[in-house]
């Protein structure tokens, strides 16, 4: 298969794979602390759940450090990519097992949140430099291959320490602090995996300037530089439609992961364990999505192009989601999470590529951070939507058709630009 091959290809350069093993274990160690707040924040016993209660979390964990996303991308575009890598990473690790100490102390929500979001903050320069750096690393023939690997192997990998997490709380009860140890000493070995690379060999390819510009400077840079971000944005239509249609599918994606929650939570269980595994066994379902569109985006990107790559998996999505979503029960769900992961993974694919492709160097980090926003506030928008309309056992027949006719928008929306354009 060509894909195969094109993998292969990959896969002999030393440098991708330094990079993609960065990515997995990062991504890994994300899985195995997101497993860990949820658990902690949404199915511990002694919390009372609502979609209310849920939107809030995920305000208090995205919103915040959404602010933080221009600032990231003003700074990668100055300081070395794989210094990023690794002090990013150590830091995360020296605040992950703050986090397991907090968690052992039962302090009060508040603290815990604040800890959670130091994390989640210093994400952000670690996965919009790994998007920024990948040009750095292939060839522009090979960016559509990478990027259908890269991005996708880091999932596959945040759902497998997901995993991981789940089986060390089978193990072990009560093990929330032990499972976020286990990230923090993820994370650590993918800040030793970085010394592999070259200072600089990721970039940024301009003059970096000052190293270490002051809090002011460091504003007045964010505020100019986003601006000139979002002009030179504006000048790649292409890339510009690609992530105005991403961000109407991560809202789709929000609203559904919310009231999946809820099933889980208390539609399909009696108790927070088996709401715990049934949530682990879709979140697996959607991985699979996510592997599959690995697989097949590549081929079909060749064929149709990003955008109609894009196209088609908001059209599929518009079709399948009511078709499986209106049943509320187990097996159609696990079935949508798999077409939802297909969709939404290749659509990111064609997405990655096509900003990479369009945007120059010199605003790349700056353009993945605005992306980095668009996903985080989409996100939290559906979960306050979704709050709104789903009752306690999460079962809201507007919803997935509110939803559905938002994925049909997205298609007509890339169709019409399609015509325009050409």
């Amino acid at each position: 298969m060509p894909v195969v091959r094109d993998l292969r290809v990959l896969l002999r350069l030393r440098d991708f794979r330094n990079l993609l093993a960065v990515r997995l274990l990062s991504q890994a160690a994300d899985g195995v602390y997101q497993v860990a707040l949820a658990t902690y924040v949404i199915f511990s016993p002694e919390k009372q759940t609502s979609p209310a209660a849920i939107a809030s979390a995920m305000a208090v964990l995205l919103l915040p450090y959404s602010a933080i996303g221009p600032f990231a991308g003003v700074l990668l575009d100055r300081w070395r990519r794989r210094q990023v890598f690794l002090y990013g990473n150590l830091l995360r690790a020296f605040l992950a097992c703050i986090t397991g100490m907090l968690i052992v102390a039962q302090v009060p929500d508040w603290l815990f949140y604040a800890s959670a979001l130091s994390v989640t903050a210093v994400n952000r320069f670690v996965l919009s430099g790994l998007a920024a750096s990948l040009p750095h690393v292939v060839g522009p023939d090979q960016l559509v291959t990478a990027n259908a690997l890269s991005p996708t192997a880091g999932t596959l990998a945040a759902v497998a320490g997901g995993g991981l997490a789940f089986l060390v709380r089978l193990m072990a009860s009560d093990s929330n602090a032990l499972v976020v140890l286990l990230g923090a000493g993820l994370y650590l070995c993918a800040a030793l995996v970085s010394l592999q690379l070259a200072i600089g060999l990721l970039g940024p390819d301009h003059p970096a300037g000052r190293a270490h510009p002051s809090v002011t400077e460091g504003v007045a840079l964010t505020v100019r530089g986003m601006a000139e971000g979002l002009r030179h944005l504006a000048s790649r239509r292409e890339a510009a439609r690609a992530l105005t249609a991403m961000t109407l599918m991560r809202f789709c994606y929000g609203a559904l992961f919310v009231m999946l929650l809820m099933l889980c939570r208390y539609s399909w269980s009696d108790n927070e364990s088996d709401g715990l595994a049934l949530l682990g066994i879709a979140v697996g379902a959607s991985g699979a999505g996510f592997f599959a569109a690995a697989v097949v985006t590549p081929w079909l990107v060749g064929r149709l192009g990003p955008l109609g790559w894009i196209t088609a998996c908001s059209a599929g999505a518009a079709v399948l989601v009511p078709a499986l979503g209106l049943f509320f029960a187990p097996g159609p769900m696990l079935a949508a999470a798999f077409v939802l992961g297909l969709a939404t993974q290749g659509a990111k694919i064609a997405t990655d590529t096509e900003v990479q492709s369009q945007v120059d160097d010199d605003y790349r980090g700056r353009v993945f951070s605005v992306y980095d926003v668009l996903f985080n506030v989409a996100f939290v928008g559906a979960a306050a939507v979704a709050s709104l309309m789903l009752p306690a056992d999460g079962r809201s027949v507007a919803l997935v058709l509110i939803v559905s006719a938002l994925y049909a928008a997205t298609a007509v929306f890339l169709a019409r630009g399609e015509r325009r354009f050409t």
